[in-house]
């Protein structure tokens, strides 16, 4: 399947609108708790930045807020952790995760591996379907790393594009794990592609990543997944470290799954 210009664009919307910034949106589960539903509404303004890094969570104010005991709010806020979003600190209470460098860059090695098991299948089940999808994707991405200011559109549609292939791959395990560190790294992922310099470069190993897709060169096409997450680590680490920090501190870490 070819597709090109505004059939392509239109292919990548229907696709991509199934992708939601939001906890639970890859769960089998149709009905949500009380406790998973606060969880989730908190979530989202932690995802969008209504909630700042380090900023208190309250448990009385959310009770209030939701209607309903602390008892619900505590049961949130454990899922919050474990999905990294929401640190709980002894005697300061909880607060919205605020990631170190090093966190980070451990985080998108972590991806970075998960990503590669992702393209090794993707490669080698060769879903029409999919190549489409991601074939409008890479064009789109192309548009968003000419504008100035993309307002994070550029960050997002990788985001989608990475849980889509995720999901063709019928591993549920892996894609949920991918599903949880990818939105645990947007907001990192948004800083890294700001400027429109990293963004380009990013579109180049997108497209240079479809190309090896499409000529069957599996170990160039999960090499080229690696990289592009990799780089894109190394640059939110380099904006979050400090120029005084030792050298030591800065340090580049590479994730590598033998090609086969």
């Amino acid at each position: 399947m070819s597709t090109s210009g505004p059939a392509a664009e239109a292919l990548y919307k229907r696709q991509a609108g199934a992708v939601a910034f939001r906890l639970f949106a890859d769960g089998p589960t149709p009905t949500l708790t009380v406790p998973e539903q606060i969880a989730a509404s908190i979530g989202d303004r932690i995802i969008s930045g209504a909630l700042a890094p380090g900023q208190r969570i309250v448990e009385q104010d959310l009770a209030v807020e939701f209607a309903v005991s602390r008892g619900p709010v505590r049961d949130a806020i454990r899922v919050l952790e474990r999905e990294g979003l929401v640190t709980v600190l002894a005697r300061r209470g909880a607060i919205v995760t605020d990631l170190s460098a090093a966190e980070v860059e451990d985080i998108f090695e972590v991806r970075g591996g998960l990503l590669g098991v992702v393209a090794r299948k993707v490669a080698l089940a060769r879903d029409p379907d999919l190549e489409a999808v991601l074939r409008a994707g890479v064009e789109r991405l192309g548009r968003l790393a000419k504008m100035k200011d993309d307002q994070g559109a550029y960050a997002e549609t990788v985001y989608r594009l990475s849980i889509l292939s995720a999901r063709s791959c019928g591993n549920e395990r892996l894609a949920r794990m991918l599903f949880s560190l990818s939105l645990q790294t947007l907001r990192y992922s948004k800083l890294s592609l700001k400027t429109m310099a990293r963004r380009q470069q990013s579109a180049r190993i997108w497209r240079e990543a479809f190309d090896a897709l499409l000529r069957g060169d599996i170990a160039g096409y999960v090499d080229l997944a690696r990289r592009r997450v990799e780089e894109s680590g190394a640059e939110a680490v380099r904006l979050l470290t400090p120029a005084t920090a030792p050298r030591q501190e800065r340090r580049s870490k590479t994730f590598r799954i033998p090609a086969r």
